[in-house]
């Protein structure tokens, strides 16, 4: 860390001089510079020396001082933080950091003061602002220094901002205006990615972007090398975590010349209008982190776990959770399918695939009945299956008919509801249709997930913001949908056209920081329950099996139908009886953002690579094999005669030195096992 405090000279103005603090990653590669010139705090980014981000913006506005001008750096102290952690439901279980700090005080032209804390890996930046109490003044004195010593503060606006260097281009989510959408369900980070945009360009419906945004900034001086994944660029994920109760959950604005992108509160009407759009906090107070992810290639960007790093667990978990994988009749069966009869069906289905669980969606208590469930619930233990069940979170804040309603909103329903499910021995739920992200509605998820685990339920979120940190902050957290879904491939032709698009993008940016419940593993040709009619799937088999691997969720829908027992070849059917869900490593081995990706995952000492390809042609590539002990490929395989394309299962046959050439047809997929 080096800090200049320049002498203060009568014959020069103040304003000549500037306090600048800096703290380097432990490689000595990443480094963020502190600055007040001008009175404003900023920050910037370098890795190697190429500017990442520009000076941007720190600060913010609170009801009771101004953080974002007349600002002075004071005191500067750094320090070293390693810790080791383990993780069940993410990309990593043994998870390791070494990371160097720094927090800097600032203070403003009424001598309040506010500080920044940053924490700098050698691919990540996190940083979060420190708001103390103003005084220290005893008992006796409170009374006239109410005024300047608040114990409670509302912080009505960020001046945080990210400024990337021109040239860069843009792989972002935009937010949608609130109460839109079907039953006035939105926002619910549903919306369509846009790749390789410049940033100049106005987001979709003038609301700025959804977490996380993936930037690809250029090289003032390109590298050489690199690797497939790589290229002249730097990628940058930019996100948030540890967004708990005691805060918004927020996004980015849409991009200003000079200013870039700057931290965006909710938005009024979110939440049907309900809630304040800013934070109250109690003091002194930690506000949540913004998170910054940068590397020469896209690897550090597929394998980040600061959305992790820099949280801790809010309480114990009451049981030791079991992960697995669930059918889920409703994907494609629909709302009809929601009776006893189907159900059971599904519950088979799971029994005969060894999974763990079973979803059983909404309109379950009108449809099959609370008693009926109890039923339904022992026989899906008798066959080594447990249930999960949907809820409505309504409330008030959306118009969305399925029930169970009123029983997620309010804490003596939810007690009622999680000791019930408990009596019966349902072992998860899976809640929908919230509304924004504002502190209230941040306060439902927790409330939600701390009751679940009293009860030892698990949770699901549909419909919902993006988790932050939540896999770590709340042990019986599974994921989160936050993504456009698997559900709107059965809406329309249109979307099962854009699968391999999405499904290629999202290991580097939306699964990159949180789990995602993307919805099913389909293997039904056509979008139907008689498999005939209606739409076709327009992902190969092998696509599909694949995305057990690159979609990473610790409890995975695989979203089989009773029909496929018998319509699926039986190397299929016995391979997706064998699929994990939770990964004790994860590496990215080449990909680019909607075109293609190849990821390894292992499970115990077992690894699996598997690969998707987006592209209208076929993608070769050259694998090196040597880390991993794969023995099998299961893979598309074109007839050159009528271009109908299969699936086989091969023997993986390296040369001498490890490399293993493979073929992805358009819109298929490989696994290597």
């Amino acid at each position: 860390m080096k800090r200049f405090l320049l002498p203060l000279l009568a014959l020069l103005p103040l304003t000549a001089f500037a306090n600048e603090a800096s703290v380097t990653s432990p490689n000595g590669k990443l480094t963020v510079t502190i600055n007040d010139q001008g009175g404003r705090a900023t920050y910037a980014v370098t890795l190697d020396g190429q500017s990442v981000l520009l000076p941007s913006a720190l600060g913010f506005k609170a009801d009771f001082g101004d953080f974002t001008q007349g600002l002075t750096m004071g005191e500067v102290k750094t320090g070293n933080q390693k810790d080791t952690y383990q993780m069940r439901q993410v990309k990593q279980s043994a998870i390791s950091y070494d990371a160097n700090t720094l927090v800097a005080e600032f203070q403003n032209a009424k001598k309040q003061r506010m500080s920044v804390e940053f924490f700098v890996k050698d691919n990540d930046v996190a940083f979060r602002y420190l708001i103390p109490r103003q005084t220290k003044a005893p008992f006796a004195m409170m009374a006239a220094t109410e005024a300047m010593n608040p114990k409670c503060a509302v912080i009505e606006r960020e001046a945080t901002s990210f400024t990337l260097p021109d040239g860069t281009t843009t792989f972002v989510c935009p937010q949608i205006d609130p109460m839109k959408g079907w039953e006035r369900t939105k926002p619910s980070y549903e919306e369509e990615y846009v790749p390789d945009a410049p940033m100049a360009v106005k987001s979709k419906f003038g609301q700025g972007y959804t977490f996380p945004c993936l930037f690809k900034a250029p090289l003032s001086s390109p590298q050489q090398g690199g690797g497939q994944n790589a290229g002249n660029a730097l990628w940058v994920l930019i996100s948030e975590t540890g967004v708990s109760s005691q805060y918004c959950a927020a996004h980015l604005s849409d991009y200003r010349e000079g200013t870039g992108y700057t931290i965006a509160f909710p938005q009024a009407g979110e939440n049907n209008g309900f809630g304040s759009a800013t934070a109250a906090i109690a003091l002194p107070a930690e506000t949540p982190w913004r998170t910054i992810t940068v590397g020469q290639s896209l690897s550090p960007i597929v394998e980040t776990t600061i959305p992790y790093d820099v949280v801790k667990p809010l309480y114990e978990p009451s049981e030791d959770y079991r992960s697995g994988r669930y059918t889920w009749s409703w994907l494609i069966w629909q709302d009809y399918s929601i009776n006893w009869n189907d159900q059971v069906q599904f519950i088979d289905l799971a029994g005969a695939m060894g999974y763990e669980y079973c979803l059983v969606d909404g309109c379950w208590d009108t449809e099959i009945g609370r008693n009926r469930m109890a039923e339904l619930s022992k026989y899906a233990q008798q066959k080594g299956v447990s249930l999960m069940l949907w809820y409505n979170s309504n409330g008030a804040w959306n118009n969305a008919p399925q029930t169970p309603r009123g029983c997620m909103d309010n804490s003596i329903a939810r007690d009622r509801e999680m000791k019930w499910l408990k009596a019966i021995g349902v072992k998860g739920i899976k809640v929908d249709f919230f509304a924004g992200d504002k502190q209230e509605t941040m306060r439902l998820y927790e409330d939600i997930l701390f009751d679940a685990n009293r009860y030892g339920i698990q949770v699901i979120f549909h419909g919902c913001t993006l988790p932050r940190g939540w896999e770590r902050m709340y042990p019986n957290f599974v994921s989160s949908e936050a993504v456009l879904a698997s559900e709107n491939v059965y809406f329309s032709d249109y979307h099962a056209k854009q699968e391999p698009f999405q499904l290629t993008m999202h290991p580097f940016c939306r699964n990159a920081v949180a789990t995602m419940d993307w919805g099913g593993v389909i293997m039904n040709k056509h979008l139907s329950k008689d498999n005939k009619s209606r739409h076709l799937r327009q992902t190969t088999d092998a696509f599909e099996l694949a995305t057990a691997f690159t979609n990473q969720a610790a409890i995975q829908c695989i979203a089989i139908q009773p029909n496929n027992l018998q319509d699926l070849p039986q190397m299929e059917l016995d391979f997706l009886k064998t699929i994990p869900t939770t990964w004790d490593e994860t590496r990215l081995l080449a990909g680019y953002p909607g075109k293609y990706v190849v990821m390894a995952r292992r499970h115990g000492d077992q690894w699996y690579i598997a690969g998707l390809n987006a592209l209208k042609e076929p993608q070769k590539m050259v694998l090196d094999l040597n880390d991993y002990n794969v023995s099998n490929i299961i893979i598309d395989a074109v007839d050159k005669k009528t271009q109908q394309v299969s699936t086989q299962q091969n023997t993986v046959k390296k040369n001498k030195k490890g490399l293993y050439t493979v073929e992805m047809q358009p819109n298929g997929g490989m696994v290597l096992y």
